[in-house]
């Protein structure tokens, strides 16, 4: 089997179980056994949990960043209402049956303090999260520090829906969204 083959199983079995049970509770034994990989060929393709992990990290920022460009770039024209899309796509996300928060803030909380590479990581996934939405914000011709103000709010329904187990965050985030964008003009 071709490498790259062998390298999207593992991953998918890593991303399966590191983000369903957390970085610490999965160890290479259990990825070998959900890949079909032999331990011996694992080791090769990824030479250490740790740099598991961060091609787990690495793949998941780029397929949830591409996703929510192709979501809401699919939603409409009007800059305003692609703002507000964002919100939309995190309502489908939160919907999701294997939804539980995001996995790079569970990723920080487990291993941030430990692990250089995988806090910085996280700090790389908010940044262009957080980059998405100013090109979304000036597009709009709104003011720049709305840009914060909108992250904060798709952060914490992200972390809210997570904790709650519910989708309800989404739109509340959304509202307060259209609100702010509405008192800024």
């Amino acid at each position: 089997m071709e490498t790259a083959t062998l390298e999207t199983k593992v991953l998918d079995a890593a991303e399966a179980l590191f983000y369903g049970r957390g970085l610490q509770t999965v160890g290479m034994d259990q990825i070998r056994s959900a890949s079909g990989v032999s331990l011996k060929r694992l080791y090769q393709l990824f030479p250490s949990k740790d740099t598991l992990v961060l091609a787990y990290l690495h793949r998941r920022d780029e397929r949830w960043r591409a996703e929510l460009t192709r979501q809401v770039a699919a939603v409409t024209e009007a800059p305003r209402e692609r703002i507000l899309a964002v919100y939309d796509w995190l309502d489908r996300w939160f919907r999701e049956p294997d939804f539980r928060g995001c996995a790079f803030v569970n990723s920080f909380g487990e291993l941030g303090a430990a692990s250089e590479p995988v806090a910085e990581a996280a700090r790389a996934h908010k940044a262009a999260f957080r980059d998405y939405l100013s090109g979304l914000v000036a597009a709009a011709g709104l003011p720049e520090h709305l840009t914060d103000q909108l992250f904060l709010l798709a952060e914490g329904a992200i972390t809210t829906a997570a904790v709650s187990g519910g989708p309800e965050p989404a739109r509340q985030a959304r509202e307060a969204a259209r609100a702010l964008m509405d008192a800024a003009g």
